[in-house]
């Protein structure tokens, strides 16, 4: 499926990195799961914008399960190369967020790959899912009606819901 162009300048940048030898597979490029790596590293930005990282999980005993991923690749990512992960909030409902990741070659402007992701709030003292408090669910909120307004919809894949 193609993604429609996008305008990701307005996104916030939650991360960027130089793609090291390390990650080549056998095709010459950057090995799948160092697409998942970066993604979820990407995370730990995307978190603190709403409030929602590590600080907040250790003074609540809370934390963060992923419940479902939909990647998808788009362009090659070539070892060097420099890339930028951008983050957007979706939605959310009580005790799950929505949000999506979009990584650029920094060196082409391509959009190499997207990662969609449902994430639940988890009390760490029974390992379920528990409702997000106020403070964090205003910030998300306010998130989403701000990227919200930078225009177009998430190319989201449409089965995933919070």
């Amino acid at each position: 499926m193609k993604i429609p162009p996008l305008n990701l300048e307005p996104l916030p940048i939650t991360l960027r990195r130089e793609i090291p030898e390390s990650y080549r597979d056998e095709m010459g490029h950057m090995n799948v799961m160092w697409y998942t790596h970066l993604f979820s590293e990407a995370f730990g930005g995307f978190a603190d914008l709403f409030g929602f990282g590590e600080a907040y999980f250790r003074e609540n005993h809370t934390g963060s399960f992923a419940l479902e991923t939909h990647v998808r690749y788009l362009s090659e990512v070539h070892i060097g190369r420099h890339i930028t992960v951008r983050s957007r909030a979706v939605g959310r409902s009580a005790k799950r967020i929505h949000f999506m990741h979009f990584m650029t070659i920094d060196e082409t402007g391509a959009l190499a790959a997207t990662q969609e992701h449902v994430g639940a709030h988890i009390d760490m003292r029974t390992r379920r899912m528990s409702p997000m408090p106020e403070s964090i669910t205003e910030r998300f909120d306010r998130l989403v009606a701000e990227q919200n307004q930078v225009g177009g919809d998430p190319p989201v894949c449409g089965v995933m819901r919070p």
